[in-house]
């Protein structure tokens, strides 16, 4: 069984005291430290820039792991590499605007590890063409946009679907990812889990982490 992966997603920590945050989830156990990039097109939200994830690779030695809800993600993807991204992952839905085969190219001789997303509405086969030439699989379990929505359960087809065409990706589940949501994806196959709310509401981000490995 692969290595249980959190990535808590900063949208959800208090900005006004960003680097406190970091180094509380990094010492709390965290191993991927996970930034939501919006446009307000793709989404209909706007969080933030390569510049923010610049100042995020100033205060931790974490990777990072960017996921870019935004149109023309192949025009953006050398700002975020430059910012100090490990990995970069686009959407695969039309609306995203861009070759997704390049994309993913661009991203992988950039020295990023590549990924590929697809939103709860997204049927599975427009990802199944590039299952093998990922690195990860995000699935998400919310609509992307806005942090705090629940998990929606009917997206785990897909993650099981996904693992059992390869086994070697890291699968990652974003949205409504807390102690019991992670255990049931978990369960189907995923490996990484993305929290915000769970983790960076919770009184103790410890805690919290092990609760999502099922410790």
């Amino acid at each position: 069984m692969q290595r249980i992966i959190v990535a808590p997603s900063i949208l959800a920590a208090d900005f006004s005291r960003l680097g406190d945050e970091i180094d509380r989830v990094e010492a709390a156990g965290a191993d991927w430290i996970h930034c939501d990039i919006m446009d307000g097109h793709f989404v209909d939200n706007i969080s933030f820039g390569p510049e923010i994830v610049g100042i995020v690779r100033g205060l931790t030695n974490l990777p990072l792991d960017v996921h870019l809800m935004i149109e023309h993600a192949d025009h953006y993807v050398p700002r975020f590499v430059k910012a100090g991204a490990n990995s970069i992952t686009v959407h695969v839905e039309p609306e995203a605007k861009h070759d997704v085969a390049k994309t993913l190219q661009q991203i992988r001789d950039s020295g990023c590890r590549a990924g590929l997303t697809l939103n709860p509405e997204t049927p599975f086969d427009l990802i199944e063409p590039f299952i093998h030439k990922l690195d990860i699989l995000l699935i998400m379990t919310v609509h992307p946009g806005f942090g705090g929505q629940p998990f929606r359960a009917d997206q785990m087809p897909k993650v099981t679907r996904a693992r059992s065409l390869n086994r070697k990706i890291d699968i990652e589940v974003d949205g409504g990812i807390n102690a019991e949501t992670a255990g049931v994806s978990i369960k189907n196959g995923a490996n990484v889990l993305v929290a915000g709310t769970s983790i960076f509401h919770a009184k103790d981000y410890a805690k919290a982490i092990r609760e999502l490995r099922g410790e």
